[in-house]
């Protein structure tokens, strides 16, 4: 009988590495917006450069969150604090599990007095949807819109908002256009509204390449509407809208580790909640990829601190998690950083798909090399000791330079140089997404997060950078 749930899926697998190793799947992929406008060369150096659109309607779950035990549901499962928190604000959502490890992340939206819309992937969206099932919540209504299928075959997709971005250092001056004149530039994370050819948009203060930008929303039917209108208008600034291929490499350059392992596949507090989620759910289809193999799947889980979340953990509300992360010592925990490769060794990578005698290296995708949906490679020392992983990994032609986001252990410095073991051991896993190749160690130098200098030096600030909100 096939699996009715993750973990009647474990169980069929044998363990939840060999579950998550083997998927057929296939690739995580970015749906319904076209790979590219331009090319993804140009889409990158425009986000940095002149401005640019992101189309963000597709690839996340919406969460709606309304009544009175909203915010206390919120509360009992974030690891950040919600104490200030007022209307036409957002904020960072962090869950981890009873034992204290990260379970995604996301983005909380306060619309309205008892109001609330998480913004974000699978994992975070499907553990709000089973505490609010399962908590007791007497005043709350959940209703979830799933990201768009991943391959749609030409079939109508709909959501319920479109998503938009405007970001770069032209991202104010379309933003006035559109606006037919000045906009107050509200502080970070700050939600207002605009009108944009006759409609009423919903926005968020955002920023990126050292610049403000918006974040604006809507009902999905103005899709259309709402883009034209600003690609239109944004055309004198140098806007240029931003394909599928491009648009998750900005995260390089700016920090932010999108998909860890979600840490539910152990634990005997999180046992209803495997038999909750669906043998068909993120966290039972997904892929785990990488050089980094063990038969443990806690050696996978990760902390706040070493995801760059630490600065979020307050413990002026309890919360699922509390009382394991209170006997954490931050300073003794990975830190985020990221990886700049080395060019030499990179290039022998990509020439292997020409070595006709050589060994043929683990396919390095442009400009996102990810082949999993969470990204495991073993970064090492000189002696070969296993020292972080590498989890995030892809090109950068704005710094030109290979770069991967990476978790290391708190004494490696700034500067020293490890290495990344690229590819699979033994030939690849089974996966869908692997094709048959040898590792190679790539040398890499352990540097700033985010690596960009301008990113590093003038975000405000928020999800990317560690903010403390």
């Amino acid at each position: 009988m096939a699996p009715k749930n993750l973990q009647q899926a474990i169980d069929e697998a044998g363990n939840a590495v060999e579950l998550l190793r083997n998927s057929q799947i296939g690739s995580y992929i970015y749906p319904v917006v076209p790979a590219d406008f331009q090319n993804w060369i140009k889409e990158q150096r425009a986000w940095r450069n002149t401005a640019v659109l992101y189309d963000q309607s597709h690839h996340m779950d919406n969460v709606f969150l309304k009544g009175s035990d909203a915010i206390k549901l919120i509360s009992d499962t974030a690891i950040n604090s919600v104490a200030n928190f007022p209307v036409d604000k957002a904020k960072q959502y962090v869950p981890t599990t009873a034992s204290g490890h990260v379970i995604g992340d996301g983005i909380l939206f306060r619309e309205a007095e008892d109001e609330y819309v998480y913004v974000g992937r699978a994992p975070a969206s499907n553990w709000l949807m089973y505490h609010g099932e399962k908590g007791g919540y007497a005043n709350l209504d959940i209703e979830v819109d799933r990201r768009s299928p991943s391959r749609p075959y030409g079939h109508a997709v709909a959501r319920k908002y479109y998503r938009f971005q405007i970001q770069g250092p032209n991202a104010w001056d379309v933003i006035e256009k559109l606006n037919g004149g000045p906009l107050e530039q509200l502080k970070f994370f700050t939600m207002s509204t605009m009108t944009i050819a006759g409609k009423t948009v919903r926005t968020l203060r955002h920023g990126m390449a050292g610049a403000p930008g918006l974040e604006l929303w809507g009902p999905y039917e103005d899709h259309d509407l709402i883009r034209d209108t600003i690609v239109e208008v944004g055309a004198e600034f140098g806007l240029v809208p931003v394909g599928s291929r491009a648009y998750p490499s900005n995260t390089l350059e700016s920090g932010w580790i999108p998909s860890p392992l979600p840490a539910v596949y152990t634990g005997a507090e999180e046992a209803d909640y495997r038999q909750w989620l669906g043998a068909d759910s993120y966290e039972a289809t997904g892929t785990l990829a990488g050089s980094f193999v063990s038969d443990n799947i806690e050696d996978y889980y990760l902390t706040p601190w070493e995801l760059g979340y630490g600065s979020f953990v307050k413990f002026d509300h309890d919360f699922i998690g509390r009382d394991a992360l209170e006997k954490i010592d931050p300073a003794t925990q990975r830190k985020k950083v990221t990886l700049a490769w080395n060019a030499e060794d990179l290039a022998k990578v990509w020439a292997s798909l020409l070595d006709v005698d050589g060994p043929q290296y683990k396919f390095f995708d442009l400009p996102l090399a990810n082949y999993g949906s969470a990204n495991y490679d073993a970064v090492i020392d000189a002696d070969g000791t296993v020292v972080g992983y590498s989890m995030f990994t892809g090109y950068s032609s704005n710094e030109k330079r290979g770069l991967s986001l990476a978790t290391v252990n708190p004494d490696v410095p700034e500067g020293t140089e490890v290495k990344v073991v690229w590819g699979e051991p033994n030939g690849g896993s089974k996966k869908a997404s692997v094709e048959p190749h040898e590792q190679f160690e790539v040398r890499a130098v352990v540097s700033p997060v985010p690596y960009s200098t301008v990113a590093r030096k003038e975000y405000q600030g928020g999800w990317r950078t560690g903010y403390n909100n």
